[in-house]
């Protein structure tokens, strides 16, 4: 069993009821913190992520919240807050993807995903900096499409690169009261979102990408950020680090 360095830690998860974002929730979990799991749409998917969260000894509330939507998001903090009191972290892995040429997205197309991504990260993390307590941890989620140059991600790759800039400003806001701020950007990772549209040939030339050999697993990614809300990353701040296996 891992250490239970996080034991009365609480932590809200964006996007939790599949993929990166479960990984992450069971992961935290496993450490002893309380794991609130937000989601869209799935409720019987986030209510398994918080059994298999509480198979850890740890609390689980699943919450329902549209990221995109501001009143939804406040919704989020004011729901952790009222059941358990605090909130410690925020996980900011709620997110979308968009696979198409720049020439061919629509306006809707684009206004999606910044609202998803970008919008919802910058809300959650207004709502974080006014509610976290001192000494707390955001971590927030880009891609390494933001650098390396990956055609048809244009919207997708965007949306990640604002990401990155409010990581940074953020950490300076958030410095003078002890909380962290970072941003965890993965490269090719085998989970349904990113499965959409792609084929075997489009998996083997992002495996030779990697100097490691193989796609990323949402726990790969999970246990990266275990390490920067845990203490032994209580130096690090404002930075993005690209979990990708060497994908360059």
């Amino acid at each position: 069993m891992a250490k239970r360095t996080l034991q009365g830690k609480i932590a809200i998860v964006t996007g939790a009821s599949r993929g990166i974002g479960r990984a992450i929730a069971v992961r935290l979990a496993s450490n002893g913190a309380a794991v609130v799991v937000n989601y869209a749409s799935n409720a019987d998917a986030a209510n398994e992520v918080c059994a298999e969260v509480k198979t850890h000894q740890a609390r689980a509330l699943a919450v329902q919240a549209d990221v995109s939507k501001v009143l939804q998001v406040e919704g989020l903090f004011d729901t952790t807050i009222q059941h358990f009191g605090r909130v410690d972290f925020l996980i900011n892995n709620a997110g979308v993807i968009i696979h198409k040429p720049l020439r061919d997205t629509t306006e809707e197309e684009f206004d999606r995903i910044m609202s998803i991504n970008a919008k919802g990260t910058f809300f959650a993390c207004q709502q974080a900096a006014r509610r976290l307590n001192d000494g707390g941890r955001i971590v927030n989620f880009s891609s390494t499409l933001t650098t390396v140059m990956m055609p048809n991600f244009s919207a997708y790759a965007a949306s990640k690169g604002a990401i990155e800039q409010i990581t940074h400003v953020l950490a300076k806001e958030l410095g003078p009261r002890g909380i962290t701020v970072n941003c965890v950007a993965p490269g090719t990772t085998d989970t349904e979102m990113l499965g959409v549209n792609r084929t075997k040939e489009e998996d083997q030339r992002y495996i030779q990408a990697t100097a490691l050999g193989r796609l990323g697993q949402p726990t790969d990614i999970a246990d990266a950020v275990a390490l920067l809300v845990s203490e032994d990353a209580r130096w690090i701040t404002g930075q993005t680090i690209r979990v990708n296996g060497g994908m360059i």
